[in-house]
């Protein structure tokens, strides 16, 4: 999972895209990026690590000009090489950089028809080059000297035609503008908004997530539609294509779950409220199996399942309490490269307040289990703190399937849930009694926000993969893939870029 951001205004953008990165650096926390550009010149600076770290003044300056986007990332196939930093750039048949966010099903595909038969060259393994390579191939068979939005539009589309899987997009065309564009599906989120400066003049900001323009008070217009192109010329002329190659929407409904920023609006849907609902289905569920239970206290696994917690709390009538404190200097654990690295970091991110576990009944509830690493950690935490019996819900039904759409955890063996029982977890957990969400619950606590949305991407929970292009075979060698990566890290010094194109006028 990645984060992505782009802006056309006036002035210079360089402190707001990081203002938005630094927004969105809960999508990933392994690497970042901006490339801004000015009158025909790119500057381009990315590395590992957090947009805190990456960008420091000397680079903030060099980051000239009113376009610009970023980019954060945590790797979806384990790299952690600085190459695989985004965003990525091209020189032909235009000054063209891009950021995305998601994962290509048919990268390798692609990748061999990109080298073969559109000869082009492509310097990493990252589906993101392929994706710049294809889009930039796609422009070149224009065969135009200038371009228009039509033209911009028409590339875009044949992208679609050529590219399978989840993908949100923002690229810079040197001389022209922004262009945004959301895969078929609308798997991966992104939207868009706008702003008057002092002057009165009109500015935009593309983002995965509305907090990022808030941050910036950006008003939020709408997402961008599946299949949906938008362009934002460099004179801030707006323009938007039909979706034309469009399906039914199917966003990732684990946004809601996890991803996202509960102050975050996605596809029409708040998702503080969608947790919120999760939290009234998943106690009617507790008092359906239990409605003589004996919880005490309910306790959240945070930050994330805090939201349902409370609804949780509140409809079983019992005391809602904060009984971990978190290290806010530890990354989240899920989007951390290694398995070792994810266990080493529980006890140094969450410590328990002994008061509020000791002699009682506690209900930890947390937003998902997926590997059952953290939740079994954690449930030995509430024993050392005095527990006398430590209860487990997940606001998420049973994680039992990869994910091939830009979440890291495409390994079946990885996965807690798979082909394992609900006892079974339980155990595996340490848990004394374990209960999940049902997928009915989940679809509709987040549907009741947007009727409109008739179905979601729920792979990870019923195997059913909304592209339809994924059978065994693909998942075998992803998990192949997995297992043969090595997590090292890259610490080149990357410096700031300026790479020279020459500025053409939109036609």
């Amino acid at each position: 999972m990645c984060g992505i951001v782009g802006i056309v205004a006036k002035s210079p953008v360089n402190q707001t895209v990081f203002d938005a990165l630094t927004v969105l650096q809960h999508r990933g926390q392994d690497a970042a990026g901006i490339v801004t550009s000015d009158q025909g010149h790119f500057y381009l600076r990315k590395d590992n690590g957090l947009v805190r770290d990456v960008f420091r003044t000397r680079h903030m300056k060099r980051l000239q000009g009113n376009l610009g986007i970023g980019h954060i990332r945590y790797p979806t196939a384990g790299s952690a090489s600085s190459a695989e930093a985004q965003p990525m750039y091209v020189n032909s048949p235009f000054g063209i950089s891009l950021a995305h966010n998601g994962n290509l099903t048919n990268a390798d595909d692609l990748r061999a028809g990109v080298l073969k038969a559109d000869l082009r060259h492509m310097n990493t393994s990252s589906d993101s080059e392929v994706l710049l390579n294809v889009f930039a191939h796609a422009l070149q068979r224009l065969n135009k000297r200038r371009l228009t939005a039509d033209d911009i539009f028409a590339a875009v589309n044949e992208v679609h035609q050529r590219v399978k899987g989840g993908y949100a997009v923002v690229a810079l065309i040197s001389g022209y503008g922004l262009v945004a564009f959301r895969d078929p599906h609308g798997i991966r989120p992104i939207v868009f908004g706008s702003r008057d400066n002092a002057e009165g003049e009109r500015e935009y900001m593309v983002a995965s997530e509305s907090v990022a323009l808030d941050a910036s008070d950006f008003r939020l217009e709408r997402d961008i539609a599946p299949g949906e192109t938008v362009f934002i010329a460099e004179d801030g002329h707006f323009y938007h294509s039909s979706p034309a190659v469009a399906k039914a929407p199917t966003p990732c409904i684990f946004e809601y779950v996890y991803f996202a920023r509960p102050d975050s609006i996605i596809d029409d849907v708040s998702v503080y409220k969608a947790r919120l609902r999760m939290g009234v289905r998943l106690a009617k569920k507790i008092l359906d199996e239990k409605p003589n239970h004996d919880i005490d206290v309910v306790i959240p696994i945070p930050d994330t399942s805090r939201t349902t917690a409370l609804e949780v709390a509140h409809a079983l009538g019992v005391k809602y309490r904060e009984g971990f404190i978190k290290n806010r200097y530890i990354g989240r654990t899920f989007i951390m490269p290694g398995q070792v690295q994810r266990k080493k970091s529980v006890k140094q991110k969450l410590n328990a307040i002994d008061l509020e576990f000791r002699g009682k009944n506690v209900l930890l509830v947390d937003d998902s289990i997926v590997r059952g690493t953290t939740c079994e950690q954690i449930v030995e935490m509430a024993r050392e703190a005095g527990a006398k019996n430590v209860y487990f819900a997940s606001a998420a039904p049973e994680v039992r399937f990869p994910n091939v759409y830009g979440i890291d955890m495409p390994a079946k063996t990885e996965l807690i849930a798979h082909d394992r029982d609900l006892q079974t977890i339980r155990k595996a957990i340490g848990a004394d009694w374990l209960i999940y969400q049902n997928l009915d619950d989940l679809v509709e606590a987040v549907q009741e926000g947007n009727p409109n949305l008739q179905g979601f991407d729920c792979s990870v929970f019923d195997g059913c993969y909304v592209t339809g292009d994924i059978d065994e075979p693909y998942l075998d060698k992803l998990q192949q893939l997995r297992a043969g990566v090595t997590n090292a890290l890259n610490d080149e010094d990357s410096a700031v870029l300026e790479i020279h194109n020459e500025p053409k006028g939109i036609a």
